[in-house]
């Protein structure tokens, strides 16, 4: 199994682009709710995800994406989810959420 690996990068705009690589499941979606949780501390509430290099996303993957929308929203903040491979895209559609982020 190929660990998750996620690079944090700040963006000239106030935005940070974050790029993950693996699978997003059960057993590591908190390592990506952790770099979340780590920038909203940070008063850090836009993001630009990038997801060209991850295979497959679980609920419990989505779920973090979920939960991070609510708090960066409330902070008048965004996610933009970028570069979607079929299987990820398909993840988001079948739980009916890509009408809550913006994805290109």
């Amino acid at each position: 199994m190929k660990d998750l690996q996620i690079k944090v990068q700040n963006n000239n705009n106030g935005s940070v682009a974050i790029s993950v690589d693996g699978m997003i499941d059960a057993y590591s979606y908190g390592q990506l709710e952790q770099i979340f949780n780590n920038l909203i501390n940070q008063s850090i509430y836009n993001f630009e995800v990038d997801l060209a290099n991850v295979d497959y996303l679980s609920s419990a993957g989505a779920g973090i994406f979920i939960g991070t929308l609510g708090l960066v929203q409330e902070n008048k903040g965004s996610i933009k989810l970028i570069n979607l491979r079929p299987k990820v895209q398909e993840t988001f559609d079948l739980l009916g959420l890509t009408q809550f982020f913006n994805i290109a």
